[in-house]
């Protein structure tokens, strides 16, 4: 393979992302430092981002993918989008359990890389967790600091008393792995598991999902971080 060549091969799967990264061995899942400096007093959708107006809230991606695989296949164009904002929750590009694992890890993989790159050119990121059935424990928390500020949502995956199980097994997985200081969590449904580790001492801050794009921010415990 010649340099040109070379070059357009990394160019696909993004390697500049990742330049210093570290790793994690099994799945090399590049770690992503939480870089935020304060709890997000309000989440923006990504696509409400309106050309040349400042932001003070964090951007999430808790929406259908193709609404922002843009800024995986045009990353700079989103860095100057970003830096008009608070900060940026890390893409939550999909984990569907009917999808192959292949795809899951590297959706998984997508999230840390491009969370990490952000953050090394001096925007504040916070982890967008997600996780499946128990075989993604095995990598979806990789690349996630201990004891750091976490974002998680229960938007569109809490449709049967099934999901439900699945999402309140895996956020008992997700804390006793990660030891999170702070969760912040987006969606109306699900408030109440989260109600014995807020009585274990785990500050956790609720957004709603917006009726008209409006998003309300709600403090349940105090804003320690």
């Amino acid at each position: 393979m010649n340099d040109y060549a070379m070059e357009q091969f990394r160019n696909i799967y993004k390697a500049f992302m990742v330049e210093g990264a570290k790793f994690c061995w099994e799945f090399d899942i590049p770690e992503c430092p939480c870089t935020a400096k304060s709890i997000p007093t309000k989440l923006i959708y990504y696509t409400d981002i309106q050309k040349n107006e400042q932001y003070s809230g964090f951007v999430h991606f808790y929406m259908d993918d193709y609404k922002f695989e843009s800024v995986w296949n045009h990353p700079q164009a989103a860095l100057k989008k970003f830096r008009r904002c608070g900060g940026v929750i890390t893409p939550d590009f999909s984990t569907y359990q009917e999808m192959p694992a292949a795809i899951k890890i590297y959706n998984t993989y997508r999230m840390r890389a491009f969370g990490y790159w952000l953050g090394k050119n001096g925007i504040q990121v916070i982890n967008n967790v997600r996780w499946g059935t128990p075989e993604t424990y095995k990598y979806c928390f990789l690349g996630v600091e201990q004891n750091s500020i976490v974002c998680v949502s229960t938007v569109g995956c809490l449709a049967a008393k099934h999901d439900e199980e699945r999402f309140t097994e895996g956020l008992d997985v997700m804390i006793k792995t990660l030891n999170p200081r702070h969760i912040l969590m987006y969606g109306k449904k699900g408030r109440n598991f989260f109600d014995k580790y807020i009585e274990s001492g785990i500050p956790v801050t609720f957004y709603d999902p917006p009726r008209f794009h409006e998003v309300i921010f709600r403090k349940v415990t105090k804003l320690d971080i």
